[in-house]
């Protein structure tokens, strides 16, 4: 009996878990429910992939939309307009807002203004705290909670859980990945005076490597001790990445795109405090050793940890300006770039921004091209030349630190559960963004 499909993707390079080919894809409500030679299958709507690839669709496992109670410099539609823009399907966004998302009636309310107001799909990590700890079994199994969020070291907001029985104390009680920002805190207060007044530049001076260093080994020991699964995020050193490849069946790692592109003293006489991050961009020694540890498989997953201030925040005087750039609509072709030179493929990076986060969260129908899937593609143009510039940016405060780069690689189109949400640089449809499901809180 033939079939009338929705939607059929024609003509693409389809890249996924079981090789790279030229291969269709035919979509009903939604669902992905076949993959082959469609050109003689009917459908509602053909779009025409040729000369393109389609990737499964690309998941940020961090980023920072700033609502709800920081809304002045991003919130849930903006920060997810800019996502689909550079290619993004879901989102896991952090729970640094004012209020934090660190109860059942916070995290509620951050799904009631995400459903169809956002662009893409989203899940929200839930801030693990020493006040919450009797919560924290039921909070990370709602719908829509991509897990708990720990600070062990003070960034942009409160949430700090800086002692190792407060950590061990969350850990024991939870049995999902747990994600950590490791920067030691005590080194932190006590080098405060290495920071030099009008210069960006002391800012990893400051928040050392050691500092890095020392958090995370702190994090591993509490993490055996209590047989927990832990993600470490932003991992800025060189050292971190040859001691977590020696502990990855309890640790998962993220790198950002940041990390991996920019280098220190170099962006700070550039972009001043535009290039401030936390944990910060360091020197070509510390870039290389996180390339090493992509290389060699120790991470698992890109974040772009898009973390956006306002100009008139960014542009005040170190040390008293925060710390955040944008990211989420970067990630995808500032790193095709990168594929395109050579230093990964095309195939890792489908591993780290689709397989990978289904691979460490669980993620239920996504993450993979396949029958039963959702339809959620990222689909890009890999000899498309542009130059990234402020204008481009949909994120409400308007900048980002690659303005001027020129990336080969580019994302052409953005389709979530079969509504193409964005075709060559324009919204093409209303917002319809739906909560993620996690395999264990189904």
């Amino acid at each position: 009996m033939a079939r009338t499909f929705d939607v059929i993707l024609q003509g693409g390079t389809l890249v996924n878990h079981d090789g790279t080919g030229l291969r269709d894809v035919g979509i009903i409500d939604g669902v992905i429910t076949e993959i082959g030679d469609l050109s003689r299958e009917a459908a509602g709507k053909v779009i025409d992939c040729k000369g393109l690839h389609i990737l499964p669709g690309v998941i940020d496992t961090q980023v920072h939309f700033r609502e709800p109670g920081l809304d002045h410099k991003e919130d849930l539609e903006s920060g997810s307009r800019a996502a689909v823009m550079g290619g993004v399907t879901a989102v896991f966004e952090m729970p640094n807002t004012n209020p934090q998302t660190t109860g059942a009636d916070t995290l509620a309310d951050k799904v009631r203004r995400g459903h169809h107001r956002m662009h893409c799909d989203f899940a929200f990590w839930v801030g693990g705290t020493h006040d919450n700890l009797a919560d924290l079994a039921e909070l990370e199994r709602l719908p829509a909670a991509a897990g708990i969020k720990v600070f062990m070291g003070s960034s942009t907001g409160t949430l700090l859980v800086e002692d190792d029985k407060g950590v061990g104390d969350i850990l024991s009680r939870i049995r999902r990945r747990a994600a950590f920002h490791c920067e030691d805190e005590e080194l932190l207060r006590a080098g405060k005076d290495k920071r030099v007044p009008g210069d960006p530049r002391s800012h990893p001076v400051w928040r050392s490597a050691e500092v890095a260093l020392t958090c995370t080994r702190r994090l591993i020991d509490i993490a055996r001790k209590t047989r927990a699964r832990v993600h470490v995020l932003h991992i800025t050193t060189a050292e971190e990445m040859a001691f977590l490849a020696s502990h990855k069946d309890v640790a998962s790692v993220e790198a950002t795109p940041h990390h991996l592109t920019l280098v220190a003293p170099d962006c700070y006489e550039r972009l001043g405090t535009y290039a401030q991050m936390n944990p910060p961009v360091r020197d070509d020694f510390h870039r290389q050793g996180v390339w090493r540890g992509l290389t060699n498989g120790v991470v698992d997953v890109l974040g772009s940890d898009h973390a956006p201030h306002t100009r008139e925040e960014k542009e005040k005087s170190y040390p008293e300006t925060p710390s955040g750039m944008t990211g989420v609509q970067t990630l995808v072709p500032i790193m095709l770039d990168h594929v395109n030179a050579g230093r990964l493929t095309l195939e890792r990076f489908v591993d780290l921004t689709s397989a990978g986060p289904k691979r460490l969260f669980g993620i239920a129908g996504k993450g993979r091209i396949a029958a039963g899937y959702d339809a959620d593609f990222t689909i890009v143009d890999m000899k498309k030349r542009r130059t990234i510039t402020n204008d481009w940016i949909a994120s409400k405060c308007g900048w980002t630190p690659y303005d001027g780069v020129s990336v080969t690689g580019w994302p052409v189109g953005t389709v979530v559960r079969g509504e193409t949400v964005m075709w060559e640089g324009e919204l093409s449809g209303p917002s319809k963004g739906e909560a993620v499901r996690f395999e264990e809180a189904l």
